[in-house]
């Protein structure tokens, strides 16, 4: 049980990483303070460090890890380019970041919850991804 709860929560953290890397990239060339932009690219550089951990602790399970959910990735693809398209400032991607944000931390600790079997450094390695997106929210609430 300890080893399936560890490697679902993995998988789940494996796509969160990658939807918030995914999503950090789809906007940064579009923000204009450099402030911002720091913040993004410094937020990026974590999860790809968070991504790099979670794909060696699966590797170590012979596992392939998982992909973003195809519709929540074109769903959100669809919100950033409108919304972007309505209003391309600093502003609007704040309150798209925030909102992915909050969703990623809803579900990581969503997937925290289901699988408490999960060993310790499994579920470390997923409070630090929420802790992660928990902060650059606050950090990014000036630009709202």
């Amino acid at each position: 049980m300890i080893e399936q709860d560890t490697i679902r929560l993995l998988r789940e953290c494996d796509a969160g990483v990658k939807m918030g890397i995914s999503s950090i990239e789809e906007v940064i060339d579009r923000v204009q303070a450099d402030a911002f932009r720091r913040k993004l690219t410094s937020c990026r550089s974590e999860h790809q460090k968070i991504e790099k951990e979670i794909r060696g602790r699966l590797n170590g399970f012979e596992d392939s890890g998982k992909e973003p959910n195809p519709m929540a990735k074109g769903m959100s693809w669809m919100k950033t380019n409108a919304m972007l398209a309505v209003d391309e400032s600093d502003q609007t991607i704040a309150d798209l970041m925030t909102d992915g944000c909050n969703m990623g931390v809803k579900s990581l600790n969503k997937y925290l919850n289901k699988y408490k079997a999960a060993d310790e450094k499994s579920k470390d390695i997923t409070k630090r991804l929420i802790n992660l997106e928990q902060q650059l929210a606050v950090d990014i609430r000036s630009f709202l």
